[in-house]
This record gives C-alpha cells, structure tokens and sequence, in this order.
C-alpha cells in the first residue's frame, strides 16, 4: 500500500539559517573524484552530501546505478560549502550544492549560482523556491521534541511546550545554544511563534524561555544527540529526523513529539553552481533529486519530500501521523534570518544572563 506525504502550505519566503549537520572530518568530493573533467564525465561534485544525512548515500547509490554519474560522499555542512563556493567562484570545483535555505539568496547575491528549473520544479511551492530556478526547496524537517523514554522512567513523555514548564521536567529539557548552532536558533523561533509571538514580537518567546531556564533549560554547544542516547539530555528540542534516525536506526528508547501548540519548518535547497566543471551531469543529479525515486530515498532517511509523492507505507509508518505535521508552520525564513543576531542579543540578556 501506497499512501502521499504532503507538503503543507507554506506562508512565506527564502532563507533559515540551518546548516544540514554532519560528522566526522570534513571531505571535499572534488578531490575524491579526482579531476572532473569535461562535462562529459561521469561524475558529478556535490557539495555537503554526507551519506549518513538524509539518506544521501543511497540517493548517490542510486543515481550512479541510473545514470552511471558518480557523486562523491562530501561532509561539509552548508556554511563550509558556501565558503568554498565563494573562494572558488572563478575556478569553480563543484555541480551542485546542497544548503539550508538563509544560504540559498546569498548564494544568488554572491552570482555563484544559476539558473535551472528541473522537471517537477513546478510542483515546488513559490515560496520554497527562486522563481528563476537560483534555488529550491528539495526536502524539510520540524522542530519536535525527542524524548529519551527509558531515561524519562515514570515521567510522563511531554506533549506541550507548557508541559516543560512543569516541576517534574526540572533539569531534563535541553536544545542547542542559538547561538552558536542555528538548529537552536529555530527552537527559539518555534516556542516564540507557538506562544503567540512573530518575528516583528519576541516578547512572549522571551517570556517562556525564561521560564524554561528556570526549570534547568540545558544548551550544549554542539550535537547532542549522543547525549539524548545516554539519557544525559533526556528531551532535546531538535530537528524531528534526529528523533527518528535515533529510533529506527540506532533501535533507541526514543518517541518524538511534535508539540501540541505547533512547531516551525526547516527546509533545504539544492543549487546549480555556475559554471560547474560537470553541469549537464550536476542538473541530472538535481533532476534526480526531485524525481519520485529521489523523493522517495530523501523520505527513507526522515526528512520529508518537498513534493507530493507516493511513499511506501513501511516508510510512512516510522513518521507521527499526517495531522501532527499540520502543526508545523512556515515563516517568512529571510525575515528570520535577519533578526537572527538581535534575537540572540536578546537571549543573552533576558534569558541566559542570571545563569
């Protein structure tokens, strides 16, 4: 049985500064492949495709078997790949690059981007997307609440941004720092909008994250994923895929939850670079990304695709149901972005300050 994993309407535009994660050290595909060659080649370089990410290495997989185009594993997340975009603009190494979607309008105001609109382009909603093809939205994810269940023991699995507020969840409730990881960024911005604030009003964000730090918010520095596992964090507000890689591929104690007063979108673009060394293979790898076998691979690794396509039911399965996603919003992403070093300011000062 077949069921359709659809995309909810989406009220805004452009750019979140959220960087697709990864470990391990960094690896540019360009010198994997070697020297790529004319266009002709069989190799496409895709910046920041981890294989452990979003299922990229069976999308890779894939598209080789399909097309014979090889595309080297590259562990860059999406600032180092625009960096090396930037420095390499007029020797250009990469096809493609793949980036949270606040990169996608620098991309195009640092002309190292160009225009491309593939097959199923336009099914993209407009607003997850450039409209000459610069950029676009291939797959999102959703701030949830991954919850660590065997650490939790008798306590109840939270279903509300309120239900942290309560004594019995004193000193188990963590998320990034925003201010040096921009997946803590987005939970701030998800709890502001889900008690009532916007982006223009942080007021009633403001007013539960003090809150929350009183009831022993913690804020790592980096990934903490592990430390979910541990049960030294035992609910982490992250990104919902985090949640279900830790429970379907590591076979953890983990429910994810999305919260009950709603959540907020993160969405990931993919780019043409221009002047490619490889590009008519760099548009087939962006052809295939978009294509219902690429979107169905993309699903299989928990993030969800961006267009409305059949997904097997053992995949749909492992997501919460249809309804819960109906929760998570957009925002306009450029707007956010450009009161992302206010908005920490302010955290610095009312929320973090008296610790």
């Amino acid at each position: 049985m077949m069921k359709k994993l659809v995309l909810g309407t989406v009220s805004a535009v452009l750019a979140l500064s959220l960087a697709a994660c990864s470990t391990g050290t960094s690896t540019n595909g360009a010198a994997q492949a070697g020297t790529g060659g004319a266009g002709g080649s069989k190799v496409a370089i895709a910046y920041n495709n981890p294989p452990l990410w979003a299922n990229w290495e069976a999308v890779q997989a894939k598209f080789l078997e399909e097309t014979g185009i090889r595309v080297p594993a590259d562990n860059k997340n999406s600032g180092q790949a625009m960096t090396a975009l930037i420095a390499e603009k007029n020797k250009p190494v990469a096809d493609v690059a793949y980036l949270g979607i606040t990169f996608g309008p620098q991309a195009v105001q640092e002309d190292i981007v160009e225009a491309y609109k593939p097959e199923h382009f336009d099914e993209i909603p407009d607003e997850l997307k450039d409209p000459d093809g610069k950029w676009m939205a291939i797959h999102y994810g959703a701030i949830a609440f991954i919850v660590n269940k065997d650490a939790l023991g008798d306590v109840p699995v939270p279903k509300s941004w309120a239900d942290l507020l309560k004594p019995e969840y004193k000193d188990k409730v963590g998320f990034l720092d925003p201010t040096s990881a921009a997946v803590g960024y987005s939970v701030i911005t998800a709890a502001n909008i889900a008690m009532g604030g916007t982006l223009e009003n942080w007021d009633p964000g403001m007013k539960y994250l003090q809150q929350l730090e009183q009831n022993g918010a913690i804020h790592p520095k980096q990934t903490a994923t592990a430390k979910v596992m541990k049960g030294e964090i035992p609910i982490l507000i992250d990104a919902d895929f985090n949640g279900y890689t830790m429970k379907y591929n590591d076979n953890a104690p983990i429910e994810v939850v999305i919260p009950q007063e709603g959540s907020l979108k993160v969405p990931y673009i993919v780019s043409l670079v221009k002047n490619g060394p490889n590009q008519e293979n760099g548009k087939k790898y962006i052809d295939f990304m978009l294509s219902d076998d690429g979107q169905q691979l993309f699903a299989a690794g928990y993030v969800r695709p961006i267009r409305n396509v059949n997904i097997p039911q053992e995949t749909m399965d492992k997501f919460l149901p249809e309804q819960d996603y109906e929760r998570v919003q957009s925002v306009d992403y450029e707007q956010m972005n450009k009161v992302q070093s206010e908005v920490n300011e302010r955290w610095k000062s009312d929320v973090t300050a008296s610790k």
